[in-house]
């Protein structure tokens, strides 16, 4: 059926422009070749560097690695800013399809798409992080909850700052919207890239002081 649409309505590669084959989605074998998968030794490092210091986070898992002026840099930017909602959904699968051995082991009750703040998810139209979480669910049927915190406080992009004025500038930006949920459940926050980690962190603390089991931090890419 796949090809058959695609003979009426060519699928393009979100990157090259190329007709897609029917195996294929979103991206094409050959573009997909020059994304950066995260091998575990990077993951680890990422892991003690963002992490480990604060006892927030249990565990974590990116897929990629996020490359500046790149393929993956034009996926994301579909995603956030042109409404690909697909994309989202895309990388969920390929997050759940690689790193299912490891999110398993977390055995973990929900999934947490790292919130918007009313004001920009109004004008953005919608949450990115949440899409990517929902292609993890349909894998991997672990639920997918967007109401446990919200954001309360407005930040502007935070690309520029360094890791000190991230941490300083994210500080107390969310708030537990349903305490209930949260109380001794395991809990996947997921983000598209994760660069310092200071916007997982904030969520993490709030949920851990809230009552959660567990708190684990996953995304579609790392970012040094």
């Amino acid at each position: 059926m796949k090809s058959v649409l695609d003979f009426f309505l060519p699928r393009l590669c979100i990157i090259c422009r190329n007709p897609l084959r029917p195996d294929a989605d979103i991206i094409c074998g050959e573009c997909k070749k020059g994304i950066a998968v995260a091998p575990d030794s990077k993951i680890e490092d990422e892991f003690s560097r963002k992490f480990r210091n604060d006892k927030l986070i249990a565990d974590f898992a990116a897929l990629y690695i996020f490359v500046k002026d790149h393929h993956l840099q034009t996926i994301i930017h579909e995603l956030k800013y042109n409404k690909k909602f697909r994309i989202g959904i895309f990388l969920g699968k390929e997050i759940a399809a690689m790193l299912s051995d490891k999110i398993i082991e977390w055995d973990a009750d929900i999934i947490l798409p790292v919130p918007l703040h009313p004001l920009k998810k109004a004008e953005r139209g919608y949450n990115q992080s949440y899409y990517i979480a929902k292609g993890i669910s349909k894998l991997l049927e672990i639920p997918v909850k967007s109401n446990l915190i919200r954001r309360v406080k407005y930040t502007n992009t935070q690309t520029e700052l360094s890791a000190k004025e991230r941490k300083e500038n994210i500080r107390g930006a969310f708030r537990i919207t349903n305490p209930i949920m949260v109380k001794g459940k395991r809990i996947i926050i997921v983000d598209d890239v994760i660069t310092t980690g200071s916007t997982i962190s904030e969520c993490a603390e709030l949920l851990i002081s809230g009552g959660s089991g567990a708190v684990f931090a996953l995304s579609a890419a790392i970012a040094n």
